[in-house]
């Protein structure tokens, strides 16, 4: 007979918390009466299944540091010219670009919603169990400026090498100085090949190297980020105007 002691075992000890709890409601409950062995063994395992897979999800959502946590494909919106295929866009969120380690390009004016898109597709990553992580562009580099003077800036490229997936936001804003076309060519470089990520900007891709202050690295950023990179330009009213239905908070 089970006691509480076997429970605690398994819950602490075995470190099967899910699996206990359900363990003694299947013990208790006349609802699983009828189901052998096998079927009982059957929802045992997919329930401490299920709650690892959604802790892991939970802390694979927390390490991305979303600017808008609950961007998710569900609710991107499809209006008529806004450019977005509905389901090119979730065959894309699948993540075989991530497997395949190919980059994304999502180009639009303010207010189109290209920021909550990058963001649901990184959300659908971490959903399939890739790493992500999401950086306004213009706020990484001025992390990586300071990174030079306290001594971070090797680990703050460390960091942003790791993830599957990464999301640079807000491309473009500014032109970059020389250093700043350095730091970026730094990030593009570690990851070409061995990771994807995804850039979004206002800008459209025509005007992206004059943003660069160096010619030469803006050639090899933009050729590392651009070649065979799936592109998307959102088109249409704004979203932020009221009489249309918002995808979420933290738009762009």
């Amino acid at each position: 007979m089970l006691t509480d002691e076997h429970f605690e075992t398994l819950s602490k000890r075995f470190k099967i918390k899910a699996f206990a709890a359900k363990l003694r409601e299947v013990c208790e409950s006349d609802s699983y009466a009828s189901y052998t062995f096998e079927e009982k063994m059957v929802v045992l395992i997919d329930t401490e299944l299920a709650e690892r897979d959604s802790k892991r999800i939970d802390k694979l959502n927390k390490q991305a540091r979303f600017a808008c946590p609950d961007a998710c494909m569900e609710d991107v919106i499809y209006l008529p010219g806004r450019s977005l295929d509905k389901d090119y866009l979730n065959r894309i969120a699948r993540g075989r670009y991530i497997d395949e380690h190919d980059h994304l390009v999502l180009i639009s004016e303010s207010g189109l919603g290209k920021s909550y898109v990058a963001q649901a597709l990184g959300n659908a990553a971490c959903r399939q169990g890739y790493s992500v992580r999401c950086f306004r562009l213009p706020r990484l580099l001025v992390d990586l400026h300071m990174g030079r003077g306290d001594g971070s800036w090797e680990k703050i490229l460390r960091d942003v090498k790791k993830p599957d997936l990464l999301i640079l936001d807000d491309f473009g804003l500014s032109p970059l100085e020389p250093l700043q076309c350095r730091d970026f060519l730094e990030v593009v470089e570690d990851r070409h090949g061995s990771a994807s990520t995804i850039v979004a900007s206002q800008l459209p891709v025509s005007s992206w190297h004059g943003v660069f202050a160096d010619a030469t690295i803006a050639d090899a950023v933009l050729d590392r980020l651009l070649q065979g990179a799936y592109r998307f330009e959102l088109k249409g009213p704004s979203l932020r105007q009221r009489d249309i239905p918002h995808e979420g908070s933290g738009q762009e």
